[in-house]
């Protein structure tokens, strides 16, 4: 640093015990620079994908297209719409998905337009309303499974370790949905059933 007057080295080292680690610049309110694992997932009917995983630093827009063929290959259908970051929204992507038909959320590039339908406005709610739900999932992921937490050293346990955590998760979600058709079946013709699934509802969203 001193013979090539800088004052940072690009992919250094931070931790001697943990070497795999990167300083990953997020310019976040309070943490501008975080360390650890950054993974790029998906979120299809409530169950969460790991889609991508790395040490280092990478931009997601680049795994979009990767992740709808992935669907593709797993319903053997494209999806009728994404709904994704602001980041995912390059003008490559959208030109992918028009192509597809596939619609993405979010406003089109350029100025805004001056006149918006209430019909685009509540369009633009609901999607920002079903993207949430990734977010959600991260912060459900940290706050109940300990994915904040990983204390794994080597970096394929803490890889490990971060997919077993996103497992777990869909697990839950996968004994929550079994309970609730235990239930209905049980107690098809009941009150207490169609009072059940309303709650099942207001906690799943």
């Amino acid at each position: 640093m001193y013979q090539n007057n800088k004052q940072s080295i690009e992919d250094r080292i931070v931790s001697l015990t943990q070497p795999h680690i990167r300083p990953i610049v997020r310019g976040k309110a309070g943490k501008p620079v975080e360390f650890g694992a950054k993974f790029s997932a998906s979120c299809i009917d409530g169950y969460i994908f790991l889609d991508r995983i790395s040490w280092d630093n990478f931009n997601e827009s680049g795994d979009l297209k990767a992740q709808i063929e992935a669907y593709y290959d797993y319903t053997g259908y494209y999806p009728e719409s994404v709904h994704v970051d602001k980041i995912y929204r390059t003008r490559e992507n959208r030109a992918w998905c028009k192509e597809r038909g596939i619609r993405i959320s979010g406003s089109p590039l350029g100025r805004p337009a001056k006149n918006v339908s209430k019909e685009q406005k509540k369009q633009a709610a609901d999607d920002e309303r079903i993207r949430n739900c990734i977010e959600g999932k991260f912060g459900q992921g940290k706050r109940r499974f300990s994915l904040g937490k990983v204390m794994a050293k080597l970096p394929h346990t803490s890889f490990s370790a971060i997919a077993i955590t996103f497992l777990v998760m869909n697990l839950s979600n996968l004994l929550r949905q079994v309970f609730w058709a235990f239930l209905c079946l049980k107690w098809k013709n009941s009150t207490f059933s169609r009072s059940m699934i309303r709650i099942s509802y207001n906690l799943k969203n």
